[in-house]
């Protein structure tokens, strides 16, 4: 059964046993040293970094950098060959919100940038959103969908190389390769509170089914077991999305949502000696150290950097 509960940064040689993982800070000059000498590794995840991260290693890598739940809030994203952003780009779903988040993205310098909803993104998800927009947080004024697409997949986004999915597959050069993706914001509903792209636990199933096999797997929220705890110590990741990825096993599995739960996982399919990199991309702390505030993609919630040996 496909389960773990914690969510280290890792660094993981394929010499390491099945089943582990090796923790390093990547950013130390004796580690550094010893990345540059020693065989390929099959991945290396930055969660964290001072200033810069560590540059892509030399040899046949691609370099991604995954965000989510931003909430319409801007901070310095490093650069790489592929942007993947896991959903609630916006705080309420709004023009203005959308705006701010669309701007910010459209002037970052990757080739390729790939985008999914999120739970928060209320007008993006139509149907849920001419039935509920007036209990969405925000003045009642309905959004028409023309301009909120237009952001999301017209003449801009496409001049900036922004790729927008919903339950969608796309491929893509990078690297040198090219990688498949499937993105989707399907979330499970929270209790007895609906959101956008939300389904409850009896549709999962049928939902989940559709997902293809992908090199890269970019869901909002958590598959059940997998960086899915929260504060008050549950699981609140989707039991049919940990069945389904471990049929699927793809090379990577973005997602974000439960915030608290922000961290990294390589698991090793011992049966065929592959490997899942299981990555809580969110941005947005829920939590106070020290009676402060932390910054939405400040020290210890900046972007995640994966590279991937191709």
């Amino acid at each position: 059964m496909l389960a773990f509960d914690g969510g280290p940064t890792f660094v993981r040689p394929p010499s390491a046993r099945p089943g582990s993982c090796a923790g390093a800070d990547i950013n130390s000059a004796p580690v550094a040293d010893a990345l540059a000498k020693r065989p390929a590794m099959s991945s290396i995840v930055q969660l964290a970094y001072e200033g810069r991260p560590t540059p892509k290693p030399h040899g046949n890598y691609t370099r991604f950098v995954l965000l989510s739940d931003t909430h319409s809030k801007t901070f310095p994203v490093p650069d790489g060959d592929v942007l993947l952003h896991s959903g609630d780009l916006t705080r309420l779903g709004t023009l203005r919100d959308l705006q701010q988040t669309m701007e910010w993205l459209y002037a970052l310098p990757h080739a390729v940038k790939i985008i999914i909803a999120g739970n928060r993104d209320f007008s993006f998800d139509r149907a849920w959103y001419d039935q509920n927009w007036e209990a969405t947080g925000r003045p009642a004024v309905w959004e028409p969908p023309g301009p909120i697409f237009e952001l999301l997949k017209g003449r801009r986004a496409r001049a900036a190389n922004i790729v927008y999915l919903c339950d969608e597959t796309h491929t893509f050069n990078a690297g040198g390769r090219e990688w498949s993706i499937y993105g989707s914001p399907q979330t499970p509903n929270y209790r007895s509170r609906a959101r956008a792209f939300g389904y409850d636990a009896p549709d999962a199933q049928r939902i989940l089914s559709s997902f293809p096999a992908t090199d890269i797997l970019m869901t909002h929220g958590p598959p059940h077991g997998i960086l899915d705890r929260t504060l008050t110590g549950g699981h609140a990741g989707c039991p049919a999305l940990a069945e389904r990825v471990s049929e699927l096993r793809p090379r990577l599995h973005v997602f974000g949502h439960i915030h608290d739960a922000r961290g990294a996982y390589a698991h090793d399919w011992e049966d065929t000696g592959t490997q899942t990199i299981f990555v809580n991309a969110a941005n947005t702390p829920k939590v106070v150290e020290g009676g402060e505030e932390l910054s939405v993609g400040g020290p210890g919630w900046q972007p995640v950097v994966v590279d991937l040996l191709n």
